[in-house]
């Protein structure tokens, strides 16, 4: 009796750990955030603001040149779409606790959906008021990643500074780097490419 127990609770585990494996999703999501404005008080940071990024990370699996050359540079990573999400599935998300300027550009806080309108050697960051779906059969107004994005509801279009990289990076990574008290830059990093865009607060 102690044998059977034992080996139903073994196969009751093997099922329940399949089933987790196979709802994992093929592009996981992942957050970049920091906090900017703020000051230590002893070990305490306050008075901070949070800039954070959700979005979904993709994976190479294989693949490689993703984002192509010439004619068909970007039309891998748009999938039919306009743009790019800068991510998979639901659309990249972009929210910012304080303003935050681009160049000579105010980007006011707030929640956006963030694009990339790709060219090759030319990328332009887009902060856009749609709204983001979470499924894409989801009723009601808003976005399933970049599919009918349409321009009119862009906030701001920000150049980015875009280079080859010695290292691939096998999952997308959206990373805040060379932060300072005065600003930022927000960098996108997938296979050998990254692509930069510098910010500073106001």
């Amino acid at each position: 009796m102690r044998l059977f127990r034992f080996a139903l609770m073994a196969a009751v585990l093997l099922v329940v750990a399949g089933t987790a494996l196979a709802q994992r999703p093929a592009s996981p999501r992942g957050e970049a955030a920091i906090q900017v404005g703020g000051e230590y008080e002893g070990r305490r940071y306050v008075g901070g603001n949070w800039i954070t990024v959700d979005y979904g990370r993709p994976i190479l699996r294989g693949r490689t040149g993703f984002f192509g050359e010439g004619a068909s540079y970007g039309q891998a990573a748009n999938a039919g779409a306009p743009v790019w999400r800068a991510g998979a599935n639901k659309s990249t998300r972009f929210m910012t606790e304080t303003d935050l300027k681009f160049g000579d550009e105010m980007l006011p806080a707030g929640e956006y959906s963030m694009f990339v309108d790709l060219k090759e050697g030319d990328w332009t960051l887009i902060f856009s008021t749609h709204a983001a779906k979470d499924g894409f059969r989801e009723p009601g107004e808003g976005l399933w990643g970049a599919y009918e994005y349409t321009s009119d509801k862009d906030v701001l279009r920000v150049s980015m500074d875009v280079s080859s990289m010695p290292v691939s990076y096998e999952q997308l990574t959206i990373s805040f780097v060379n932060v300072t008290d005065s600003g930022g830059a927000l960098a996108l990093m997938w296979e050998n490419t990254v692509a930069m865009a510098s910010f500073s607060l106001p």
